[in-house]
């Protein structure tokens, strides 16, 4: 008996201990919070953002909700220089464009499995090796970002210029859209949602990506789907970050071309694009 009594004893403890860790991590984290959410935005960082075509379309409620988003994310985030150095406006743009995506989406976290930003100076080349009938080739690939659930990695000369120029493609966009396909724990181009919006979601967005899949097969006759462009065919997941992109940066040709898709993109990140005009 008084083994059993030790051994409840010990289980107690541990129980104990456990909660107590949990406590003091979950106040630690709401007074860090708190810490953040009581600084000013700084006049640096508005001036940064006021250089981004996105935020200047941003009602004055939009603007305050994510200055706030902005402070959270470049403070429980590690940015880090591969071989540069990582400046304010590194930090601000690239929160600023996570955040973005989640300006109107109800997610109780802003990217809590992300951890690291890791930013290169200019295009990476990567190596890759594909396989098609059993013969292996390799071969060179630029990369502009990547991302990996608890890491992103940017090429800033890439990202600055997508960030200031509204045109076809937002390597920041499309990575942070990974991100958020990340968020359920599988990148397969169906980012969290409440299952009575799955069916439907998957239905249209499986119909255009084995649509553009058959059109980049033959490689002729693109129609409308030259808008999203071959490199959406990769995969699922690819195919949900590239709309993202076409959401935001060419909201009129997507919404004319592709209304079913458009609509999904609408219903999910909760909003809806000012036009581009481009």
């Amino acid at each position: 008996m008084n083994y059993y009594i030790a051994l409840l004893v010990v289980m107690l403890g541990i129980g104990l201990g456990l909660f107590s860790i949990y406590f003091f991590y979950t106040f630690y984290k709401k007074q860090k919070l708190q810490k953040i959410l009581d600084k000013p935005m700084p006049l640096e960082y508005i001036k940064i953002l006021q250089n981004i075509p996105f935020y200047n379309k941003l009602s004055s409620a939009e603007k305050e909700k994510i200055h706030t988003s902005i402070l959270i994310f470049i403070n429980t985030k590690e940015f880090v220089g591969v071989d540069m150095e990582v400046t304010e406006e590194m930090k601000v743009v690239i929160a600023f464009h996570a955040c973005f995506l989640l300006l109107h989406v109800a997610f109780k976290s802003c990217y809590e499995n992300l951890v690291t930003i890791l930013i290169y100076s200019h295009t990476i080349v990567a190596k890759q090796v594909s396989a098609n009938g059993g013969i292996f080739t390799k071969g060179d690939f630029l990369l502009e970002g990547q991302s990996a659930g608890d890491t992103v990695v940017i090429a800033w000369n890439d990202a600055k210029k997508d960030a200031y120029h509204i045109h076809n493609d937002n390597v920041l966009l499309h990575e942070f859209a990974h991100e958020l396909d990340f968020l359920d724990g599988a990148v397969d181009g169906t980012p969290p949602m409440p299952s009575s919006k799955y069916h439907e979601w998957a239905a249209v967005l499986s119909h255009e990506f084995n649509k553009l899949s058959a059109v980049t097969l033959k490689n002729r006759d693109w129609g409308k789907y030259k808008l999203i462009g071959s490199y959406a065919a990769t995969n699922e997941a690819e195919f949900f970050a590239v709309v993202t992109e076409r959401f935001f940066e060419r909201p009129d040709a997507l919404k004319k071309h592709f209304p079913e898709l458009f609509k999904e993109l609408e219903g999910f990140y909760n909003y809806t694009p000012y036009s581009t005009d481009i």
